[in-house]
């Protein structure tokens, strides 16, 4: 594969992002890529209820020449089962998941990709504790991360400080290997215990990150970090 040809799907699930859907798009298409690395972005809308929808359909009319695919959940089915949608349309080298908010910045993309590419992995994670000026809004989502990153490591013997990243780059070929069954956030638990099931160690590097806060529209409650231990738990001794 020649890396002035590869390229980078970039999957956006999308809930009920209207405040923040054009500017992450935004970003995503202003990142120039390593190596001549392209693009390839595909979002789904998991049937948002707010103006999500118009504003990436006003969004592809306005920039006809970007590589785009749109798709619709027509019933709100959960970002993994959103992610496992958009999977089916990925056609790049590399895969990341991008979520639609601004806590996450495109512009790490490269230091991931240089990692995997030069030194040949099939995996990277960005890691939010190895970059020391994040913040978090809450005590409490910082407490519930490093549990569930304690019990990622204690079960499937990795040495990761933040299992529950957004940014996860795989090879296409490995995560298209893997089987999911997840439905919503319980996404980044499968995918590491099943990578990990497979052999591989996951290497993390430092990305930035800028918490948001449950007003400002982050998803996430505790109840899913009591889901995502189940899920580390099921994968490493059930399935």
């Amino acid at each position: 594969m020649s890396k002035q040809t590869a390229t980078l799907s970039v999957i956006i699930p999308s809930f009920n992002e209207e405040a923040t859907i054009v500017q992450v798009l935004d970003k995503v298409f202003g990142v120039k890529l390593i190596n001549g690395i392209r693009k390839e972005i595909i979002i789904i809308n998991d049937a948002s209820t707010d103006q999500t929808d118009s504003l990436v359909r006003e969004y592809i009319d306005t920039h006809p020449s970007y590589p785009i695919i749109y798709l619709n959940h027509p019933i709100n089915r959960g970002k993994g089962k959103a992610i496992r949608t958009a999977l089916e349309q990925v056609s790049g080298d590399f895969v990341i998941i991008q979520d639609a908010d601004l806590e996450y910045d495109p512009e790490d993309y490269n230091k991931l990709l240089t990692v995997l590419t030069e030194e040949k992995r099939k995996v990277v994670y960005g890691s939010r504790f190895l970059e020391k000026k994040d913040t978090y809004s809450h005590f409490l989502f910082y407490l519930g991360g490093k549990t569930v990153t304690w019990s990622a490591n204690l079960l499937y013997n990795q040495r990761l400080t933040d299992e529950p990243t957004c940014y996860k780059l795989f090879d296409t070929s490995l995560l298209k290997s893997i089987s999911l069954q997840c439905q919503g956030f319980e996404f980044c638990p499968e995918v590491t215990a099943k990578v990990a099931k497979a052999g591989h160690r996951i290497k993390e590097i430092p990305i930035t990150y800028y918490s948001r806060s449950k007003e400002e529209g982050k998803k996430i409650k505790w109840t899913d970090g009591l889901k995502a231990i189940w899920t580390l738990l099921k994968y490493r001794f059930i399935n």
